[in-house]
């Protein structure tokens, strides 16, 4: 249990301000519940330039903000409303020294054989002292735009998602196969990157509504660069709008569309690699003088060259080379810069393959590159989102100052499948091994999500994809036991960070690896929907984009076997997440809660029963309920 733990978080609850400044001072604050234990000091343990240094903190009275001698009975549990345990506020004052700054809070508490210390760091709470890795972190970094933080993200691969009226019209190209609509797709085999459905930009225009009625407000494209796959990961030109997508004009529709209905859009940018086709790579090929042939890493006869994971159509870009960095990012009419202009006005990127991009061997140029790319988006745009994909551990690479947030799956997607996994499922599990996702309990989904969270700041950790799935992975519905998605969906919309729905996860689309969960949409084709998801998305981005809680801060009150349960925290109002994979009776004490403090829940999925001081709850299934707001001492 965790409910009754000290807690701090990166949210205005906890730190003053949004922004950190070298120089300057940072008002910190703790706040530990009454019957965990009364603290007789609290220290802010902070490490400049590379040493540790230590902020004494003060008691506050909760319900004036004022420093005091005594402890004062502050916010009660997750609310005013309904909680017997009161809070005591700390507060201490931090010297931003480095453009990170690492801190953690160390409590003091009286013992028989003398004070008891703790250390509260953002991996949880701890008897002993810990690793400055896992330690909260505050940067001056520039954060995701205002737009991102209670964003609904909407992946589409454009040639599976929609055919407009000229798609008919564009010849399939010489290196795909042609397939109707409801061709199955191969997820293994000679075709598995070349069977064309022609879905196209205008396709995706004409379905913004069924987006925006659904909750999206972000648009994410994947790669829409003329190619020689229906991935188009292997670009073989960045000045143009593959023509079978309806060209550059079907772009600037979009976004000219979406933007009228307050949406974003998003493209898809491989940093990483370019194709085998690419223009750049022909002049590099043929031409070791040239400039472009010091774009990529040729051996010294240039008769080979390196690329991702050895696959030869996608040779691999080489960041120590001056004019890719001005081709690709700083020039005027670069790559990263002309589409976040007019006509097309990008709102960001999603950079493909951000963990290995300027790395090969000893060199290592990856935060360099991250930092220049950034720099320049926001030189265009200042309120552009940048994310990068990280396909393993994000936190050592994502700090704000390159990605300001991460498409990874090691915090929450794997977590997740490895709870709600169907032991029966026979899946990609991420590349690994296993035949699947291992079945693991709510407490070691806790303990991962903490451990491979822990070295995000806050504005990086409401930046980062909380995907059920994507393009590249087995769909949830083929993982998850029945019902599981749902419960997924829930948690990806009201944890910390960008809720993702992946283009048919709303009719319950499977596939047991990337490429064949690439299935085409079925847009009026009742047939072939799966499960219709439609009406419980609709209903969990209504809550995240109507409760003040999902901007606000985020504690974890329960992970137990078959439970997991949590809450978001504003001065306006909490949201009560109760997450079950199996039927489940859950004690309101265990959630810090007064016998009789819940009503009708705001969502559910399941049946919810029970008395005054417990719930019971079907399962699989996913609970919310709308709290009065966290009463703590104005700044």
């Amino acid at each position: 249990m965790t409910v009754n733990q000290p807690h701090h978080d990166g949210s205005a609850l906890h730190v003053e301000g949004t922004t950190a400044a070298l120089g300057e001072r940072c008002r910190l604050r703790l706040r530990v519940p009454q019957v965990w234990g009364s603290a007789s000091r609290v220290w802010v343990r902070s490490v400049q330039d590379a040493e540790p240094r230590y902020d004494e903190a003060v008691r506050l009275d909760a319900a004036e903000g004022t420093q005091g001698a005594g402890a004062a009975d502050g916010g009660s549990g997750v609310g005013r409303a309904g909680s017997a345990d009161g809070w005591v506020w700390w507060e201490a004052s931090m010297l931003q020294v480095n453009p990170v700054a690492l801190y953690r809070f160390v409590i003091e508490v009286p013992g028989s054989d003398g004070p008891v210390y703790w250390h509260l760091n953002n991996q949880g709470l701890h008897n002993r002292d810990t690793s400055d890795y896992h330690d909260f972190r505050r940067t001056t970094a520039i954060a995701a735009p205002d737009w991102s933080r209670d964003a609904v993200l909407y992946q589409v691969f454009p040639d599976r998602f929609a055919r407009s009226a000229a798609a008919g019209e564009h010849p399939s190209p010489e290196w795909a196969v042609p397939c109707d609509w409801d061709t199955p797709v191969q997820g293994r085999g000679p075709d598995t990157a070349t069977q064309f459905y022609g879905g196209d930009l205008d396709g995706v225009t004409e379905k913004l509504d069924e987006l925006q009625a659904l909750g999206a407000d972000i648009v994410y494209l994947t790669p829409f660069f003329a190619a020689r796959s229906n991935h188009r990961y292997d670009a073989s030109t960045f000045d143009e709008v593959d023509p079978l997508l309806g060209g550059d004009a079907a772009l600037v529709r979009l976004v000219e569309a979406a933007h009228a209905r307050g949406m974003k859009v998003m493209g898809d940018l491989t940093s990483n690699h370019t194709g085998d086709a690419h223009e750049w790579f022909k002049r590099a090929q043929a031409d070791p003088d040239s400039v472009e042939a010091g774009y990529y890493y040729f051996n010294e006869d240039h008769t080979d060259y390196e690329s991702w994971w050895g696959i030869k159509s996608l040779p691999k870009l080489n960041w120590a080379s001056e004019a890719l960095r001005e081709a690709f990012v700083t020039g005027e009419d670069s790559v990263v810069a002309r589409w976040l202009k007019p006509p097309f006005n990008l709102d960001g990127w999603r950079i493909d393959v951000g963990n290995m991009t300027g790395r090969l061997g000893a060199q290592d140029l990856n935060k360099e590159v991250a930092d220049l790319i950034q720099k320049r988006i926001l030189e265009i745009n200042p309120d552009a989102l940048v994310l990068g994909e990280q396909t393993s551990d994000a936190g050592p690479d994502v700090d704000g100052f390159g990605w300001q947030g991460a498409m990874t799956y090691s915090n929450f997607t794997r977590p997740i499948w490895q709870w709600l996994g169907d032991p029966k499922a026979s899946v990609d599990f991420f590349g690994t091994p296993m035949s699947g996702p291992p079945k693991v309990a709510a407490d070691v989904v806790l303990a991962t999500h903490r451990d491979l969270s822990s070295a995000f700041s806050w504005p990086v950790r409401s930046a980062t994809m909380n995907a059920l799935n994507t393009h590249d992975t087995a769909r949830a519905a083929s993982v998850m036991i029945p019902g599981g998605p749902v419960v997924a969906a829930a948690l990806s919309m009201l944890l910390p960070g960008i809720a993702v729905v992946f283009a048919g996860d709303e009719f319950g689309l499977e596939g047991w690896n990337g490429e064949a969960s690439r299935t085409p949409m079925p847009w009026d084709e009742p047939d072939r929907v799966v499960t219709d998801l439609r009406e419980p998305y609709t209903a969990l981005a209504a809550l995240r984009h109507g409760s003040p809680a999902t901007r606000g801060g985020m504690r974890w009150l329960l992970a137990d076997g078959d439970v997991l349960a949590f809450v978001r925290e504003s001065a306006a109002e909490s949201l009560l997440v109760v997450a079950v994979r199996a039927p489940a009776t859950v004690q309101l004490a265990e959630l810090g809660l007064a016998a009789g403090a819940l009503g009708e829940p705001a969502f559910s999925v399941g049946s919810v029963a029970g008395t005054a001081s417990e719930l019971t709850l079907g399962g699989p299934g996913a609970y919310v309920w709308r709290l009065p707001g966290l009463e703590a001492p104005a700044w």
